[in-house]
This record gives structure tokens, C-alpha cells and sequence, in this order.
């Protein structure tokens, strides 16, 4: 770059800076004088460094690069969530929080200076790779995570569908290493999942949150309460790595008539968001347990907290994640972005959750089956597993299919029931909730 143009820019980038701290400065004069004296002469040490780059660097660099790097740097010093993203990573995230993307499927995050997984979404290549919530990954390929930023983690992992990458990882309780080779695929969107575990008890996944939560999961709880009445609700974020804060309060005031749902503290105050009257013609007034372990974070533990410090339910589980900020985006004017860190969130009860998270009022760890595994029984096939296989008489048209269909949803209801202690335990506490309620303790 010439060095007319150097100074130009450098001329534009100083006042804009200027600009920003007047604006983010006390009103007395004496403090902002002294702030933005000390704001021109660490800039006049930047614009230092990087024209002694330019003049004596053994190679020419770009300019853009250069102070792109620059940017990183300073907002990887202010905290583990804040990241700065080009035109292209920005795009990525826009795209990811409305449509789909090609990658392993993992929510990450560093903690202790560390790339560490937040949990695996479910369903997906990472999912079914065994990639576990609190993961360290320590190399990408076999390229070292030391010093990378989430955004570069992300775009190392991300690639075409097809395509394979290798992570290895350190897990507590390993005594090395693990390598895991996973293939990249589309990432499903689809954030919430149903099923009826008895005639009048449903069960509720949601994986994560985007921009279609809400309306996905009001169309679950419609499929649930059609025609019936339903005496129980488990609404499962385990292993929920969290999402749009939007959504998040969607969902909490679904389940709330009143009170408030979450606080948030920045740099100009705080805001507190209320629950509006629920006056929907089909009030979900029944008990609801709330399933959460270490990989539910974020919008996950807003919900958590909103709906046990509002007393509308019980949370089961273990402790979850504990990540207590809110994100802004922020799009810049050559189309790059910024992910910036502008609030702390509280629970109702005006508790921060951050590194604490939400505490369940039922603990109770995940035990996965132990002991030989059953040896599934002999299946023989039979007509009706033939492709193209003829109808049986009077059979209406598809109804094969729909008791196929069937068959799978409740071989998926009965594996969940038999693996899972936590759902089991949550639906055996739905079942006797109206016994217990009813016992009123002595005086």
C-alpha cells in the first residue's frame, strides 16, 4: 500500500476511534480529555508498528490481513466469547442461525485457555462419533488449538460434505489422547423432537435454539395435546449447547403466566424481561420436569432458570454448563461482523449463572446400562420386509407405511425408556405427582 494511502486510512481509522471514545466516555470533560489523550497515543504506536512492517518486514504483507490480525487480537483479549469474523465467517453464522450447514456438528467454546466441546448436537456425525460434552480438543488435523480462535476452530472443522476430519481430543478419565477421523455431513436444523411416553405423559427434546424453535416446538406440544389431556411434561436440554436468547424467552413464557424470565445487566443498565399473560386457548398448566448436565448452556440454562425460579418446575440432572453472557452480533460496514460480549444474564431470582450454572433440585447423575448387553432377538424376514412388497387385501393405501412408521416410534420410545435412568426417573415422578401433591405436611 502506498504511503499516502497508509496515512489516509490510518487518518479515517483515528477519528472514528475518537468518535467511539467520546461516545463511550463520562460526560466530564477532564475524562474524556485524559481518555482520548491516551486512546491517540496507543494508536500512534499501533500506526508505528505497522509502518515499520511495511518498510523493514522481510516480506511484503497485506494491509488488510494486517489489521485484521490486529483486530483479533484485541478482541481475543477481552473474553472467551467475543470474536471478530470476516465477510465470510459472518456470513457462515447468519446462514447457520436460519439454514443449514455443512461441518461435524459440535458447539465449542474455550474454557481455561482451552478448545473445549459445550456438547455434540444431536444426531449428528460428532453425535454419533462419541465426541462428548467437555471434550478438549487439542488438535485440529494435526494442526495444534493452542492460541486458535473459536472462529478459526470452527472454519478448520467445517468443510464439504463427504469430507473428513480428524480431531483428537483429551477426556477426563483417558489416560491419552483419543483420535476421532468424522466425516463432515449437513447439520439438521430441526431443533425440537416429541413423543408420548405413556397415554398422557409427552416428552419434549430440544437440541438447540434457532429461529424456528418456538414454532416447532408449539406444533410438538399440539401433536401432544391433541385430543387429550396431558398430565406431564419432560422437557429434555441436555446437552443443549443454547443458541438465540429470543427464543429462549419465547419458550420460557410459553410455560409462564407472569413474573420474569431473565435479566440482563450491560454497560447502560440492565433490562428485565417479564412474562406476558399466557392466554392461549390451550394453557400448558401441567407439571413439567426439566431435564440438564454439564453440556446445557446458555439459552438453555435461561430457560432452566426461568421455570425453576418461577416455581413452574423441577430440574433434574446435573449441573449445567454456567455460561451467564449474552452475545450481540454486530455487523460492520465492509460486511465482516463482530461478536461482541455486551451483558450478563441473571436468573429470576437474581442469580448469575455464570461458571456456577443451574443447580437441579433433583440431582441425579446419567448412568449409562452396565453389564453384558443384551443379545437382541433373531429376526426373520417376512413378506412384509420385501420392497415392493403387495398390499394385503381391503389395506387402505399408505397404512403399511404408517404402521411402519409406528412400529419405529415406539422401538425409539422403548430403547429411550430402557437406556435412559434420568427419563425414567422424571416420567415415574410425573406419574405419582398428583399422590404427592395432594399430601400437605403437618403443622
Amino acid at each position: 500500500m502506498p504511503k499516502v494511502r497508509v496515512k489516509i486510512f490510518f487518518n479515517i481509522v483515528l477519528v472514528c476511534l475518537f468518535t467511539a471514545g467520546v461516545l463511550l466516555l463520562s460526560g466530564d470533560r477532564r475524562e474524556v480529555k485524559a481518555g482520548t489523550d491516551d486512546l491517540y497515543k496507543n494508536l500512534e504506536i499501533f500506526t508505528e508498528v505497522l509502518r515499520q512492517i511495511e518498510k523493514n518486514y522481510v516480506e511484503p504483507r497485506d494491509s488488510k490481513k494486517l489489521i485484521y490480525g490486529a483486530i483479533r487480537g484485541m478482541v481475543r483479549s477481552l473474553d472467551a466469547h467475543s470474536s471478530f469474523m470476516t465477510e465470510e465467517e459472518y456470513s457462515e453464522l447468519m446462514m447457520e442461525t436460519r439454514g443449514s450447514f455443512t461441518g461435524v456438528g459440535i458447539e465449542i467454546t474455550i474454557k481455561d485457555d482451552v478448545l473445549t466441546v459445550v456438547s455434540p448436537i444431536e444426531g449428528t456425525p460428532a453425535y454419533k462419533a462419541g465426541i462428548k460434552a467437555g471434550d478438549k480438543i487439542i488438535k485440529i488435523e494435526d494442526k495444534s488449538t493452542k492460541d486458535m480462535t473459536m472462529m478459526e476452530a470452527v472454519k478448520n472443522i467445517r468443510g464439504p460434505k463427504g469430507t473428513k476430519v480428524k480431531l483428537t481430543i483429551l477426556r477426563e478419565g483417558e489416560h491419552k489422547p483419543m483420535e476421532f477421523l468424522i466425516t463432515r455431513d449437513v447439520i439438521p436444523l430441526k431443533s425440537v423432537r416429541h413423543y408420548l411416553l405413556t397415554p398422557d405423559i409427552g416428552y419434549v427434546r430440544i437440541s438447540n435454539f434457532r429461529s424456528n424453535t418456538l414454532k416447532d416446538l408449539n406444533k410438538s406440544l399440539d401433536q401432544l395435546e391433541k385430543n387429550r389431556k396431558l398430565e406431564g411434561l419432560i422437557l429434555d436440554l441436555r446437552n443443549n449447547p443454547g443458541g438465540l436468547l429470543n427464543q429462549a424467552v419465547e419458550v420460557s413464557d410459553l410455560f409462564l403466566d407472569s413474573g420474569v424470565i431473565v435479566s440482563t445487566k450491560g454497560r447502560n443498565g440492565s433490562e428485565i424481561v417479564e412474562a406476558k399473560p399466557n392466554n392461549s386457548e390451550k394453557p400448558h398448566h401441567y407439571p413439567i420436569i426439566v431435564l440438564v448436565n454439564g453440556g446445557s448452556a446458555s439459552a438453555a440454562e435461561i430457560v432452566a432458570g426461568a421455570l425453576q425460579d418461577n416455581k413452574r418446575a423441577l430440574i433434574l440432572g446435573t449441573r449445567t454448563f454456567g455460561k451467564g453472557s449474552v452475545q450481540t452480533i454486530l455487523p460492520l460496514s465492509d460486511g465482516s461482523g463482530l461478536r461482541l460480549t455486551t451483558a450478563r444474564y441473571y436468573t429470576p431470582s437474581g442469580k448469575s449463572i455464570q461458571l456456577s450454572g443451574i443447580k437441579p433440585d433433583i440431582e441425579l447423575p446419567f448412568a449409562p446400562e452396565s453389564g453384558k448387553k443384551k443379545k437382541a432377538p433373531r429376526h426373520f424376514m417376512r413378506e412384509e420386509d420385501l420392497k415392493g412388497h403387495m398390499p394385503r387385501e381391503g389395506a387402505k393405501e399408505g397404512e403399511n407405511e404408517e404402521k411402519r412408521l409406528k412400529a419405529e416410534k415406539d422401538k425409539r420410545i422403548k430403547a429411550l425408556l430402557e437406556k435412559d435412568n434420568q427419563v425414567r426417573h422424571a416420567l415415574q415422578l410425573l406419574q405419582t405427582w398428583d399422590i404427592f401433591s395432594q399430601i400437605k405436611s403437618g403443622s
